[in-house]
């Protein structure tokens, strides 16, 4: 078992922004190898998010982030659980952080599950209509059109896409992240993005999901 230094501990912060403990435990788990220690955070991110997933997020904030020298402009909403969260730096950085993606990115969507389902379909026609141009059979054909769609999804749907500032992390990753430290659920409500000289703005507004009871933790 390696030796997990002080040293070590405080790069992975720094790197992670996790709590100490949490890095320590991570790197002890991972047995001193800071990359893997960084992929053990990401998972408990994850685990913690998919816990607190049915909360409520009735607070949060509403962001202006402006790029280009003016010529991009988004608004964005992101909601958590309490004022309190709302207000910490951890929290305000994300949404900092969504805002510059979606300006530098361009979503259409906020998530898969709010792809209209004309989209869908023509997207589907699309790949399927390609595919078939190659002679493949059926099944073949059917399961190329599910691989585009995944990559179709990456390309217009926020917390599909990877961020634009660490590709290896997804914006749902990087939600997931937050969540896991300050221990309420997060969640992007809805975004406008306006850019000079567009006809039209891109706005996208999250689906309500359905109502769930509250599991104690």
């Amino acid at each position: 078992m390696a030796e997990i230094t002080a040293t070590m501990v405080k790069e992975l912060r720094e790197k992670s922004g996790a709590p100490m403990m949490d890095c320590k435990k991570a790197l002890t788990e991972a047995n001193g190898d800071l990359e893997q220690a960084i992929v053990v955070l990401r998972k408990r991110g994850m685990a913690t998010a998919a816990k607190k997933a049915t909360r409520t997020t009735s607070e949060g904030v509403v962001t202006s982030y402006i790029h280009a020298g003016g010529k991009i402009g988004v608004l964005l909403e992101v909601n958590c659980e309490s004022d309190f969260v709302a207000r910490t730096t951890e929290f305000q950085g994300l949404v900092h952080d969504i805002a510059m993606h979606i300006a530098a990115v361009d979503p259409r969507y906020v998530r898969k599950e709010d792809v209209t389902a004309s989209d869908m379909e023509k997207e589907r026609d699309i790949y399927r209509a390609q595919a078939a141009a190659t002679g493949k059979p059926a099944p073949v054909i059917e399961k190329i059109v599910e691989g585009k769609m995944g990559k179709f999804y990456e390309e217009v749907c926020l917390l599909e896409q990877p961020f634009i500032k660490e590709q290896s992390v997804t914006i749902t990753q990087l939600i997931a992240t937050v969540i896991g430290k300050l221990g309420e659920n997060i969640s992007v409500r809805r975004f406008a993005r306006f850019k000079v000289g567009d006809a039209t703005e891109t706005i996208a507004i999250a689906k309500p999901q359905a109502p769930a009871e509250e599991k104690a933790e």
